[in-house]
């Protein structure tokens, strides 16, 4: 599964995905299913038992009180993470809560958040929530059973990826007070309760009402006004494209439940929004932000030895996880023709020299990701044996033959040998797929076609990548040009796949269910806005996304989402990127952090603290 907003982070679709991998208390497991559990699961077991008092991962005691300044990329222009229009500011999310909340030192395990329990049968056919009594929203209104059936409804309504997800959730309905049922269009698919148990509850009446102009609300609509919420913050102001402050809400009527004890410190958050990373890293030297994450590799290697570093005033330190690494490639366009053969997407594949780019570039701090879910059990590796082989054998005649006989490899290059000996296969592959070299260009020898390729990317530190990959391709005879726009723009143009080459990724989970259908599903292929960049519509691709979702267990499971990670590899739909397991993270020493690490997400808005002493040492505040 996805896991959405529970980070609370910049998208709708969180680059973290996190997984439910635990069963309920032999004690909660009844002849007919799961009865009035307060955790949900999908395979494994769990770690909180119920009457838990808080997370073993914060800081129960920790002082509330502070401001964190972080730094966001781009600009925004709508405070509705709802509406596939415009872009949301940053922690919107915050304002929120969720039937359960997820937990970051199990391999994504959930607790009752404004749901306190939950019942499901043993078919997976529905799911029932119990509602927390004491459940309010930032008016003081009580949240009701009508807000999660209004929720359900309008979130698919306003957004088609939502509408996507929840696709298989096909009725709510008020079974008993502060009692809500939801039924499911299948059995057996064992991530749906907790699919909807992260289903973001929206106030009825708020929507359904008008704005201070007397406009309906819209939640399918882009807009400034601030939203109601029920969540540990409230907005407090907004400068548009330039800046959101929250604030924490002091009476915050779930700060005292075991999920929420340790958490949401500070007292108010401000997002400073830079249209350059560059100089977003100078205002966090001048002291402008509080934390930078950083995502260049060359910044990471060369930006930070500063004054501040030396004096131990900025703290340095990279926190690992155990999370997958999901794929981030150059995304090609299958819905044109000069991409739809795989050979030709290999053909670029051989083209580009990550060694090189890595040792040159990135400084040796990458990995070459060779999997849609790496550094996972869910991997691909070897030869496919065992149960894997017996589910690619449903599908043997519709995929690649080196399905069965090779392990799927990138090219690779340790000099100027490989690097000529990869050029001559991109060559070899190009013409066995009818294109040929005319002077200095590619051609299609029976259109005359010449091959072109746009690579779109929102961020000037790519341009320096595909710089060399460009001129590798040059040589090749085709035409590249790099367009670099900005979030609205690549936003609007991925949203209609008006491109070429895109740079894009999927995060992933422990336990991949549903999103996967958005990720490479037939159906997803031509929706707007679909998570389908590729465009892949592959029917022996949706019977192994179908094998993944009704896993009978663990074991099918994990199987079958290896034998969808090897047809997706020998499809060649992406140019395979690159990852580093951790977060590259930079911090003025004015936080207090909990002692134990979170393996399964890094959360530093939600667990951190502000430290008054030494606030107080080092600004004077």
């Amino acid at each position: 599964m996805l896991r959405q907003h529970k980070l609370r982070g910049f998208t709708v679709w969180a680059a973290i995905a996190c997984a439910l991998l635990m069963v309920i208390p032999t004690s909660a497991v009844t002849a007919k299913g799961i009865k009035d559990s307060h955790v949900l699961s999908t395979f494994g077991t769990h770690k909180y038992q119920k009457g838990f008092r808080h997370f073993d991962y914060v800081n129960p005691n920790a002082p509330k009180g502070g401001k964190l300044r972080d730094g966001g990329f781009g600009t925004f222009d709508s405070l509705n993470m709802f509406s596939i229009k415009g872009n949301t500011a940053g922690h919107i999310g915050f304002i929120y809560e969720s039937l359960f909340e997820g937990s970051l030192d199990e391999p994504l395990v959930s607790y009752g958040a404004i749901a306190e329990s939950v019942s499901y049968p043993d078919d997976y056919s529905s799911a029932t929530f119990k509602l927390r009594a004491e459940a309010r929203w930032h008016d003081g209104t009580p949240i009701t059973v009508e807000d999660v059936i209004f929720s359900l409804t309008a979130i698919k309504q306003a957004h088609p990826g939502y509408a996507y997800y929840y696709k298989n959730v096909v009725a709510a309905e008020k079974t008993a007070e502060r009692q809500v049922t939801f039924k499911f269009d299948a059995t057996g698919n064992r991530e749906l309760p907790d699919i909807i148990a992260q289903l973001t509850v929206l106030p009825k009446h708020y929507w359904e009402g008008t704005d201070a102009d007397g406009k309906k609300r819209d939640l399918a609509e882009s807009t400034l006004e601030t939203p109601l919420g029920s969540g540990p913050y409230r907005v407090k102001s907004v400068k548009p494209g330039s800046t959101i402050t929250l604030e924490r809400v002091k009476d915050y009527w779930a700060k005292d439940l075991p999920v929420n004890v340790g958490r949401y410190n500070f007292d108010e958050i401000e997002v400073i929004y830079f249209r350059d990373r560059t100089v977003m890293l100078e205002a966090f030297k001048a002291g402008n932000i509080d934390i930078m994450i950083e995502n260049s590799a060359k910044r990471w290697a060369t930006a930070y030895e500063f004054p501040a570093v030396e004096k131990g005033e900025v703290i340095k330190e990279v926190f690992e996880t155990k999370n997958p690494q999901g794929m981030q490639g150059f995304v090609f366009n299958t819905r044109r023709a000069k991409f739809a053969d795989p050979r030709v997407r290999l053909a670029y594949n051989y083209a580009f020299d990550f060694e090189w780019t890595n040792k040159n570039i990135f400084y040796n701090q990458y990995t070459r990701t060779s999997s849609y879910f790496a550094e996972s059990v869910l991997a691909a590796t070897g030869l496919p044996q065992g149960l894997e082989l017996e589910i690619l054998e449903e599908v043997r005649s519709q995929v690649p033959e080196e399905v069965f006989t090779t392990e799927y490899k990138n090219p690779f290059s340790d000099g100027k040998k490989d690097a000529r000996k990869n050029f001559r296969t991109a060559l070899k592959l190009l013409k066995e797929a009818g294109w040929v070299t005319k002077g200095d260009a590619l051609v299609n020898a029976k259109t005359g076609e010449r091959m072109q390729a746009e690579f779109l990317v929102r961020s000037p530190d790519f341009e320096r990548v595909i710089l060399p990959y460009k001129r590798t391709l040059d040589r090749l005879g085709i035409k590249v040009t790099i367009n670099t726009v900005d979030t609205s723009q690549y936003g609007n143009r991925t949203d209609k796949f008006d491109f070429d080459i895109a740079v894009s990724g999927w995060g992933q989970s422990l336990s991949p269910g549903n999103e996967q259908r958005e990720f490479w599903g037939s159906s997803a292929a031509d929706r707007d806005g679909s998570r389908n960049l590729a465009g892949i519509k592959d029917p022996a691709i949706d019977k192994l996304i179908d094998r993944v979702i009704f896993a009978e267990n663990r074991e099918v499971q994990i199987a079958a989402t290896k034998a969808l990670d090897r047809v997706l590899l020998w499809n060649h739909f992406v140019v395979p990127n690159w990852f580093f397991n951790g977060s590259r993270t930079a911090r003025w020493d004015i936080f207090g952090l909990p002692e134990t690490k979170t393996p399964y997400g890094f959360s530093p808005r939600t667990i951190w603290w502000q430290d008054a002493d030494k606030a107080m040492a080092l600004r004077g505040n």
